[in-house]
């Protein structure tokens, strides 16, 4: 029994320092980050997400499209995600500064999305591509997203959002095929996705 109290010591420091390492420090390091003012375009960085991003990212939150996307950027040397053009530099903690939770994922069974508003910005490509991916991606295993859709009868004129299908895809004549406001929504977050600001941290091609 005479141990006891260092036994006791011992734990006590033992988690008090794991509590410092992964608590106190990063709070340290990281809990004073701020947004940065881009000179090129005098906007500030990282933007929030509001409207209907904002409804967009708990769209994807809720269809689990974090299982299969990541949302990080490695850097040169420990992969090749840059020159995939998946990013035009390094993911860093100022990125997600206004994510909560962060959407880093865990595995890549698709591309990367971290930048794939600059990297494919056509609102047109990302509803055919939810619709079906093979419309835009051939042999994609991605499953078609066709609930956020509407088949419905074509009324006095096409609905100027309907998607423009052929062959395989095209609708039944009289019909067409329209995007929900979730599909709307779930593109403007997609497109809301730019990590293209070079950062002191994080200079672009790194």
């Amino acid at each position: 029994m005479k141990y006891g109290p260092l036994l006791f010591l011992g734990i006590f420091l033992t988690l008090a320092s794991s509590w410092v390492g992964l608590t106190v420090i990063p709070q340290m390091q990281f809990g004073g980050l701020q947004t940065t003012k881009i000179e090129e375009t005098g906007r500030d960085y990282p933007l929030n997400t509001w409207g209907a991003a904002s409804k967009g990212r708990e769209l994807y939150r809720a269809n689990g499209c974090i299982y299969c996307h990541s949302q990080q950027v490695r850097p040169q040397g420990f992969g090749a995600d840059i020159e995939r053009g998946w990013g035009t530099r390094r993911s860093v903690s100022r990125d997600y500064l206004y994510d909560k939770p962060v959407f880093l994922g865990t595995m890549r069974t698709g591309p990367d999305l971290t930048n794939i508003g600059q990297r494919q910005p056509s609102v047109d490509w990302h509803l055919s591509h939810l619709y079906d991916p093979q419309i835009t991606s051939k042999g994609s295993t991605m499953p078609p997203y066709r609930f956020l859709f509407e088949q419905r009868k074509i009324g006095a004129k096409p609905s100027p959002d309907a998607l423009k299908l052929t062959g395989e895809f095209a609708t039944p004549p009289g019909y067409e095929i329209v995007p929900t406001e979730n599909a709307k929504d779930l593109v403007a977050y997609l497109l809301s996705l730019r990590a293209d600001a070079a950062l002191l941290e994080a200079p672009l091609g790194k």
